[in-house]
Order: structure tokens, then C-alpha cells, then sequence
């Protein structure tokens, strides 16, 4: 079982930069159909100061954080055990290539069902840019299967 004394822990807090080069692939990959995701001259006349970061992209940028399996580690929890329970997002601000982003996570809650055959470990990231704006909130719930 998952200790629940973790539930509030703060992991190493870190930052990331946005690549344009990175934000056209993840697009394309994504099915973006938007030019303003992938080309800087429409970013640039639909307003934006330089390619807007599409949908779910941050997920990617917390996956940059310098230990990822930092959660795992802290845990215990061994890879084949987790999957990939739930992830949300709520966008406060927009934000865009060259923004230099940094990620604050926790763990927001560790909880168990079906008699503990299941447990869950919710994280929460808060993440601002370089000005200080707090740009989006993300959570992600882990699911580690026993048994």
C-alpha cells in the first residue's frame, strides 16, 4: 500500500523552455488543423506574439522535469503496476515559443478501491511563466494495480 503521509509532498520544482520547433511537431502529430500552431505568420496575424502551445502540450513539458520518475521513485511504485488513470487541464493564460515555464507538483491525494486491488496517487502542478503569471493547472491521476 502506498504511504498516505506523502499526500502534500512537493516534488523538486523546475522549469522549461517552449522550442517553436518542438510546439510544430507536437501539432502535426495532434492533428492541429489551425495554422497558428504551426506556422509563425498566421501566429503573428491571428494576434499572438509567437506560435501559441496547443492543447495538452504542458503534459509534455512536465515530462521534461530532470528525474520524471520522481513520483514512481518516491512511491515505490514499480513500472509495470501504473497506468494512466485521468489528466485535466485549466488554462488560466495563453502561453507561447519562447516562454520559459516552470512546473510546482504535489501530491494532492493517495486513495485505494476494489479492497485495495487499485490505488490512486492524484498530482497536482501548478505552472507560471517567466513573468510570474500563473498560466495552467495541471492533474494527473496514477493508478497502481495490485494483484
Amino acid at each position: 500500500m502506498i504511504d498516505t503521509r506523502h499526500i502534500g509532498h512537493r516534488l523538486p520544482v523546475f522549469s522549461a523552455t517552449v522550442d517553436a520547433d518542438r510546439l510544430k511537431f507536437f501539432a502535426l502529430a495532434t492533428g492541429q488543423t489551425d495554422p497558428v500552431y504551426t506556422d509563425e505568420a498566421a501566429a503573428f496575424a491571428a494576434g499572438h506574439p509567437a506560435l501559441p502551445v496547443p492543447p495538452t502540450f504542458l503534459f509534455c513539458l512536465e515530462m521534461a522535469a530532470p528525474n520524471p520518475g520522481a513520483l514512481r521513485e518516491l512511491l515505490d511504485i514499480p513500472v509495470p503496476k501504473i497506468l494512466h488513470g485521468e489528466q485535466r487541464f485549466t488554462y488560466h493564460a495563453m502561453c507561447f515559443a519562447g516562454d520559459t515555464l516552470t512546473f510546482e507538483q504535489r501530491i494532492a491525494d493517495i486513495y485505494s478501491k476494489k479492497g485495495g486491488l487499485l490505488e490512486f496517487v492524484l498530482r497536482d502542478t501548478r505552472v507560471t511563466n517567466q513573468h510570474g503569471t500563473h498560466v495552467a493547472d495541471l492533474n494527473a491521476i496514477t493508478v497502481v494495480r495490485h494483484g
